[in-house]
């Protein structure tokens, strides 16, 4: 019985002390929800890229793959002449241009074509084929001419 009352006596202040904690808990206030910021609305719409004729080929490289990855959507031709006539639907300077050949040696279909825009000293360069479409803005070549190689004259 000793054991009991000792044992008792141990554990009293500890269920005591531990109700406390519980009864207190209760009464520290809890910290306010911090508010989120929420994003504020843009005053301008999302606008689509334009062309910028006198711009750098950089700000034009947003607008040359916007009017190349429609062009690809709608399907159609997609060789050298019809990615050509596009850009100069859109705005772009067919003296300005250059394009790689559209078919091989042997009259195939070539793998991918490339196609590209001077602007002052630099250029934009688009691809398209079998790897899908891209591009990139490269400085032009000593040659004075963005692409390397053979390219199509532009005569039509």
């Amino acid at each position: 019985m000793r054991r009991v009352e000792t044992l008792q006596r141990a554990v009293l202040p500890v269920m005591v002390t531990a109700a406390m904690v519980v009864a207190l808990a209760g009464c520290v206030p809890t910290p306010a929800p911090t508010p989120t910021a929420k994003p504020k609305p843009s005053s301008t719409p999302t606008s689509e890229p334009t062309l910028s004729p006198n711009g750098t080929a950089y700000e034009n490289r947003a607008y040359f793959d916007d009017i190349n990855k429609k062009f690809i959507a709608d399907g159609g031709d997609l060789s050298g002449r019809p990615f050509i006539d596009n850009l100069v639907k859109a705005g772009f300077s067919k003296v300005d241009m250059e394009l790689t050949p559209d078919r091989t040696t042997v009259n195939l279909a070539a793998d991918n074509i490339s196609f590209s825009v001077r602007f002052g000293k630099t250029c934009l360069i688009g691809q398209y084929g079998n790897t899908g479409y891209t591009s990139t803005v490269q400085k032009l070549l000593s040659t004075s001419r963005c692409l390397v190689g053979t390219t199509r004259t532009i005569d039509w």
